[in-house]
C-alpha cells in the first residue's frame, strides 16, 4: 500500500491528475453514490474485531485495547483513502479494470513491472486477512460455548496449542465451504449486511446500559465487588416484579420504584429513537416516493429523534449501575451511539433500498398488469418478460443481488435465532442461577 501510494502520488504529480480531470467531477453519482459505495464496501472494517475478540489474551486490557482498536482504524482508514485517491486520479474511474484496478492503472503508465509488486501485495494481504478473519471467530464460538449457548464440545481447547481446535475447524470449513460457492460481490453484501447490523445493536446496547441497566443480576457476577449492596432474592415471579416487592415481602424503597420507572421510561425512549431513525432515514433514501410522504414521515421521525433524545438527556445516565473500575467508556452518550444508529441505518437503507422500492412500485401499480400500464410509456411491461419495461437492466441487476444479499442474511439470523431458542435458551449459564436486585447504598 505503501508502494502505490508514494509510486502512484509520483505519477499523479508528473501527468497532472488526468483522472480528475473528466467531465464528471469528483462526485459524477453524487453524494448518493458515495454512501452506496461505502455501505457496500463496509466489509472492509469487520477484521478489527479481532482486536475485541482477544481480550482474554491481553495484560492490560482496559487500556490496551481501545488504544489498539483505534490507531488500527484510524490507520486503515488513512491507507485506504490514500489508495482509492491514487488509483482514481490515475485512471478516470470509468477506464479502471474492476478486475485488476491498481496494477492495470500502472500498467498504462509503462510500469509493467509493477504489476508483479502490487500482485505480490495482494497475495500476501489475502493471506493476512485469511488468518486475521479466522482468528476472532473460533474464540467466538469458544465463549458462546463456555456460556452454554452453544454444545460445551466447541469450548475444548488444546493443552499444547491453547487454541480450540474444534472451533477453528468449523469456523475454517463454513468459510471455505461460502468461499466455494459464493462469489466475491455476493461475500462482500453479506458481510457488509452482517456488519452494519452488528455495529448497529452494539450502540443499542450501550444506550441501554447508559440508561436502563438491569436491576437484578446474576449471584455470581454481583458478588463481584461492585459498589452496591444487594437485597437477597432467589428469584421472583412477574406478578411480584409488577408489585415492586421481592418474594420476602420487603416493600422496595421510594428510590427503587424511582429507579425503576425511570428504566422504562429510558427503555421507550430508546425504542422511539430507533424507530424515528428507521423512519428519518427510510424518507432520506426513497426519492422515488411522492414528496409530501417523504416530507411526513421525515418530520415524524425527526421529532422522533429530537423529542427521545431530549428526554435520555433530562433523564441521565445510569452510572453507579455500571460497577465501572475503571477503562475505556464511551464518550458522548446519547449523542455518538443516536449518531451510530443513524449512519448504520442510512447505509443499510441504502444497500438495500431498491428491494422497497421496487416493491413500492409493483404494489402501487399492480392494477396496471391488465393493460392500463401500456397507455404509459413508463410504466409498459410485459407478462413475458421478468424485467420490467420501465425499470432498466442495470438497476434490475442490483435489486436482484441486493435482495439475494438480504435473503442470505436473514436465513443466517434466522437459522442462529433456531440454535437458540431450541439449545441456548434452555443451558446457559444463567437460566438456573440465583438473582439479586440492586440496591443503591
Amino acid at each position: 500500500m505503501l508502494f502505490v501510494i508514494c509510486a502512484g502520488g509520483w505519477l499523479g504529480f508528473r501527468n497532472g491528475w488526468v483522472g480528475y480531470k473528466g467531465p464528471e467531477g469528483y462526485f459524477p453519482n453524487g453524494v448518493g453514490g458515495v454512501i452506496s459505495g461505502s455501505a457496500t464496501l463496509f466489509f472492509a472494517f469487520i477484521g478489527f474485531d479481532t482486536v475485541a475478540s482477544t481480550a482474554e489474551e491481553v495484560k492490560n486490557p482496559q487500556r490496551d485495547l481501545p488504544l489498539g482498536m483505534g490507531l488500527t482504524l484510524s490507520l486503515c482508514c488513512f491507507l485506504y483513502m490514500m489508495v482509492s485517491a491514487v488509483v482514481v486520479s490515475l485512471v478516470p474511474y470509468r477506464a479502471i479494470d474492476p478486475n485488476t484496478p491498481i496494477s492495470s492503472a500502472f500498467a498504462q503508465y509503462g510500469m509493467q513491472w509493477a504489476e508483479y509488486v502490487v500482485s505480490s501485495g495482494a497475495v500476501l494481504a489475502l493471506i493476512a486477512s485469511l488468518i486475521g478473519g479466522i482468528l476472532p471467530q473460533p474464540r467466538i464460538i469458544m465463549a458462546m460455548a463456555r456460556d452454554g449457548l452453544l454444545p460445551p464440545l466447541f469450548s475444548a481447547v488444546n493443552q499444547q496449542t491453547q487454541v480450540p481446535i474444534l472451533s477453528t475447524i468449523l469456523t475454517g470449513t463454513c468459510a471455505a465451504i461460502l468461499a466455494f460457492l459464493m462469489d466475491v460481490s455476493q461475500l462482500a453484501g453479506m458481510v457488509s449486511v452482517g456488519t452494519l447490523l452488528a455495529f448497529t445493536t452494539v450502540a443499542v446496547a450501550v444506550l441501554v446500559v447508559r440508561y436502563a441497566p438491569p436491576y437484578e443480576m446474576p449471584m455470581e457476577v454481583a458478588l463481584a465487588g461492585t459498589p452496591e449492596t444487594l437485597t437477597s432474592c432467589s428469584g421472583h415471579s412477574d406478578q411480584d416484579e409488577q408489585n415492586l416487592e421481592d418474594p420476602f415481602g420487603n416493600a422496595p424503597t421510594v428510590s427503587e420504584i424511582a429507579s425503576k420507572a425511570r428504566r422504562q421510561k429510558a427503555m421507550r425512549s430508546i425504542v422511539l429513537i430507533c424507530l424515528g431513525a428507521i423512519i428519518f432515514i427510510s424518507a432520506v433514501s426513497f426519492s422515488s416516493l411522492p414528496f409530501y410522504v417523504r416530507m411526513t414521515a421525515c418530520t415524524i421521525g425527526g421529532l422522533l429523534l429530537l423529542s427521545s433524545s431530549i428526554v435520555l438527556l433530562c433523564i441521565g445516565q445510569d452510572k453507579d449501575s455500571l460497577g465501572q473500575t475503571g477503562g475505556f467508556m464511551c464518550p458522548l452518550v446519547p449523542f455518538l451511539p443516536i449518531c451510530c444508529i443513524i449512519v448504520n441505518t442510512y447505509l443499510l437503507m441504502n444497500l438495500g433500498q431498491e428491494i422497497w422500492v421496487i416493491a413500492i412500485f409493483f404494489f402501487v401499480y399492480k392494477k396496471n398488469e391488465t393493460g392500463e400500464a401500456d397507455s404509459h410509456p413508463t410504466l409498459r411491461r410485459t407478462q413475458q418478460d421478468s424485467n420490467p419495461g420501465w425499470l432498466p437492466e442495470s438497476k434490475l441487476c442490483i435489486i436482484v443481488n441486493t435482495s439475494h444479499t438480504w435473503i442470505r442474511v436473514s436465513i443466517w439470523m434466522a437459522a442462529g435465532a433456531l440454535i437458540y431458542l431450541f439449545y441456548g435458551l434452555k443451558h446457559s449459564s444463567l437460566a438456573g442461577m440465583a438473582y439479586h436486585r440492586i440496591s443503591h447504598s
